[in-house]
C-alpha cells in the first residue's frame, strides 16, 4: 500500500542520495501559456534523473539476505543508474540489463557506478524478460523500474517536495513510461491535497498507459516508436495500475517533433539540457486548455548523449526555419554566384553550405543549380530571403534541408 507514512519515511531516506532540486520559475512558458509555470529539475540529480529515489528506497526496504544475493534490474538507462548508484552505496553487486538501443552515455555511466551491464533486446520489455530469467537462474533480487509500490513510493517523494515549496500548486505534469513516477506523484498529491490535478504525459508512439486506461485494464502495445527512449514501454505496471486509475486526472500525448522544439526551448530559454522523456512535460505545456493556474512540469532526466543532442538541435533549427535549403537556377556565367551571394547578404542571411551543380540542364548557359543552406532568424526572415531571390529572377525553390 502507498500510505502517507511510507511516503514520509521515503522522503527522509532518499535525502541520503538526492540533491535538492528547487523549483525553477519559467517566465517564457508562463507568458506563453498564461499560467504560472515552474519546473522540477530532476535532471540535476547526481545520476541525471529522478530514478535514484525509487531505487534507493526500494533497496532500503530489502533484508540483508536479499541485498547480499546481488541486485538485478532492466532499464532504458535512468533506473539503471539509480540502481547502480544505490547498490554502490550499499556495497552490493548490481547487474543491469539494458536494451541495445540505450544511449551510450547511459551505458557508460551505469558501468561507472560499478554495475555489470548486459545489453539485450530492442525495447525495455525484452530486456526486462531477460533480466527476470537471470534473476531466477542466478538467485538475484529483482528491482523493478516501475511496477513496484515501494519504487513508486520513492518516486513520489518528488510530489512532497513540490507541495512543500509551492503549497498552492494547481497542476502537476508528470512523464509516463511504465507508470511508477506517475503513481507515486499522483497518489501522494491526492493524499496531501485532493484538489491538485495530476496530468500524465506520454509519447504518442508509446502511449501504453493511455491505451490501458481507455480499455480499463493493462494492455500491451504491439510495438513502440519514439525518440523518448526512457518512456518507450509497451506494457504499463499491473501492480500500480489501480493507483493510476484512481489518482491520475488525464493524459496528454506528445509527438516526437514536439520534443525537438521543446529541447530548443529549454536550451535557449533556460540553458538546461533535458532528455527527450523529460521534455514530455515541457511539450505538454503547449496543450494546456486553461489559464491563470500554478503548473509544475517534472523534468525527469537529463541523460542525453552528444550525438543525439546534435541531431535534435539540427532538426529543431530546421523545424523553426532557422536553417533551410533553397535551390536557385542561374545562368552559367561569371558574376552570377556573386550576385546571388549579394542578395543573401543584403537580406542578412548566412550561408552554411553551398552545392553548385552544372549538370542540372544540358544547356549550361540556360541554367545551373545552386543549392544553398542558410541560417535565418525564423520563418519571416526565411520568407524575406526567398522573396528577394524570386524578385531577382533566381527561381528559388525551398527543398529539404541537408546538413
Amino acid at each position: 500500500m502507498l500510505t502517507l507514512e511510507s511516503f514520509e519515511e521515503a522522503a527522509e531516506i532518499v535525502k541520503q542520495v538526492t540533491q535538492e532540486t528547487k523549483l525553477v520559475k519559467s517566465s517564457y512558458f508562463s507568458e506563453l501559456t498564461g499560467n504560472k509555470v515552474f519546473f522540477k529539475p530532476e535532471n540535476m540529480q547526481r545520476t541525471g534523473a529522478y530514478k535514484v529515489r525509487g531505487a534507493y528506497y526500494k533497496i532500503s526496504t530489502l533484508s540483508d539476505e536479499e541485498r547480499s544475493k546481488g541486485l538485478i534490474t532492466a532499464s532504458a538507462g535512468n533506473h539503471a543508474q539509480g540502481v547502480a548508484y544505490a547498490a554502490h552505496k550499499y556495497g552490493v553487486k548490481a547487474v543491469i540489463v539494458m536494451p541495445t538501443t540505450t544511449p551510450l552515455i547511459k551505458v557508460e555511466r551505469t558501468k561507472g557506478y560499478g554495475a555489470e551491464v548486459i545489453l539485450h533486446g530492442d525495447v525495455y520489455d525484452e530486456a526486462c524478460a531477460y533480466a527476470l530469467d537471470l534473476a531466477e537462474e542466478k538467485g538475484y533480487t529483482f528491482i523493478h523500474p516501475f511496477d513496484d509500490p515501494a519504487v513508486a513510493t520513492g518516486q513520489g517523494t518528488i510530489a512532497m517536495e513540490i507541495i512543500q515549496e509551492l503549497p498552492l500548486v494547481d497542476y502537476i505534469l508528470v512523464p509516463i513510461g511504465g507508470g511508477g513516477l506517475a503513481t507515486g506523484v499522483s497518489t501522494l498529491a491526492k493524499l496531501l491535497n485532493p484538489h491538485i490535478k495530476v496530468i500524465g504525459v506520454e509519447p504518442a508512439g508509446a502511449a501504453c498507459m493511455k491505451a490501458s486506461l481507455e480499455k480499463g485494464e493493462v494492455v500491451t502495445l504491439p510495438h513502440v516508436n519514439t525518440i523518448a527512449d526512457g518512456t518507450a514501454v509497451q506494457t504499463p505496471g499491473s501492480h500500480i495500475f489501480p493507483y493510476i486509475q484512481e489518482n491520475l486526472d488525464g493524459i496528454i500525448t506528445i509527438e516526437d517533433d514536439e520534443l525537438i522544439v521543446a529541447f530548443l526551448d529549454m536550451v535557449e530559454n533556460h540553458k538546461m539540457i533535458v532528455e527527450n522523456s523529460g521534455l514530455l512535460t515541457v511539450a505538454a505545456l503547449r496543450h494546456l486548455d486553461f489559464k491563470n493556474k500554478k503548473v509544475v512540469s517534472i523534468l525527469s532526466g537529463g541523460n542525453m548523449d552528444v550525438i543525439t543532442m546534435s541531431s535534435v538541435v539540427q532538426h529543431g533549427l530546421i523545424q523553426r526555419d532557422r536553417i533551410f535549403t533553397v535551390s536557385v537556377l542561374i545562368p552559367d556565367k561569371p558574376g552570377e554566384l556573386v550576385r546571388v551571394a549579394s542578395i543573401i547578404a543584403e537580406n542578412q542571411g548566412n550561408v552554411i553550405k553551398l552545392d553548385h551543380n552544372q549538370f542540372v540542364s544540358t544547356n549550361r548557359n540556360a541554367a545551373v543549380e545552386l543549392k544553398i543552406t542558410l541560417e535565418a532568424f525564423g520563418t519571416d526572415h526565411k520568407n524575406q530571403i526567398v522573396k528577394a531571390l524570386e524578385t531577382a529572377g533566381c527561381r528559388p525553390k525551398v527543398i529539404r534541408a541537408s546538413l
